[in-house]
């Protein structure tokens, strides 16, 4: 009973590894023959393209791709319709699609050579870079691919550089902001100080002059009791005449006054002999120059 069973077992298993080949070629033939379908259709939208026909060659490309995605031709042919009308993120979207699919190396290295020319129109040369050396892993011998590595390269140390320069600039004005700041913050500190200073100026001139308003009721204390002082000296009023009879300090006696005029009409008197005689003398003549 058991044998006959195990029988069986193996009768199934059999039956359905052949039943799995037969499903594999089966598979195996459609996609073949829809890869063949999918040819022919690339077929006629390169013809399309050709007659500059680019909207039924995009839609016969499309239609190619969907029908069978073995088709690499497909994909890299749109990407290059793509990349001569300038629409370099479509094409880009194309060839990646075609250099992730591809099998064999000449296809790969065809999608990442033209990956890289999408980066450089696109002034991204970091990316260029590493799509150009893709495509020289897969194809080291491609001296066009090698060319423009090393453009790409080149590109990228001269925008490097740029970008350094710039910085460098922004630091400067950055620096050059920062003295400014620094500048106008010292010349205010100094204007406060010299504030400050006028202040303590102005505060010690008020002080001083308030110490000397405190000396100053001292003083007239003192000259009242001066005054008490000689009224009690004073023998009697009899004196007051005598004093208003006295000259002041600076002032002149009526003899001094008398004594200046006297002075003053004799000085008056030699200017007037001096010019009297010049009049009889006559005056001088200014001579003239011949030229």
């Amino acid at each position: 009973m058991n044998r006959m069973k195990l029988i069986l077992a193996i009768g199934l298993l059999s039956f359905c590894a052949v039943h799995a080949q037969e499903e594999d070629k089966k598979a195996q033939r459609q996609a073949e023959k829809a890869l063949r379908e999918s040819k022919n259709i690339t077929y006629e939208a390169n013809e399309n393209l050709v007659q500059n026909d680019f909207v039924n060659a995009e839609a016969d490309y499309r239609r190619a791709i969907s029908k069978s995605p073995q088709n690499i031709a497909a994909p890299y042919n749109l990407g290059r319709a793509y990349y001569n009308r300038e629409s370099y993120s479509e094409a880009f979207g194309k060839f990646k699609q075609a250099g992730e699919k591809a099998e064999s190396k000449n296809e790969k290295h065809k999608a990442y050579h033209n990956m890289g020319n999408v980066f450089m129109n696109n002034k991204e040369y970091e990316k260029a870079v590493e799509a150009y050396k893709e495509a020289l892993r897969a194809n080291p011998t491609d001296e066009e691919t090698r060319y423009n590595l090393a453009l790409a390269k080149e590109m990228l140390k001269k925008e490097q550089d740029e970008q350094k320069n710039d910085q460098n600039k922004d630091d400067k004005n950055e620096d050059k902001k920062e003295d400014q700041n620094k500048d106008q913050n010292k010349e205010g500190d100094n204007k406060e100080d010299k504030e400050g200073d006028q202040k303590d100026d102005k505060n010690k001139d008020e002080g001083d002059d308030g110490d000397k308003g405190e000396k100053k009721p001292e003083e007239n204390k003192e000259g009242e009791g001066d005054e008490k002082k000689e009224q009690k000296q004073k023998p009697n009023e009899g004196d007051k005449p005598e004093q208003k009879n006295k000259p002041r300090p600076n002032q002149l006696s009526k003899q001094q006054i008398q004594n200046l005029l006297e002075a003053m009409q004799n000085e008056e008197k030699k200017v007037q002999e001096k010019i009297d005689a010049k009049k009889v003398r006559g005056a001088k003549i200014k001579n003239e120059k011949d030229w």
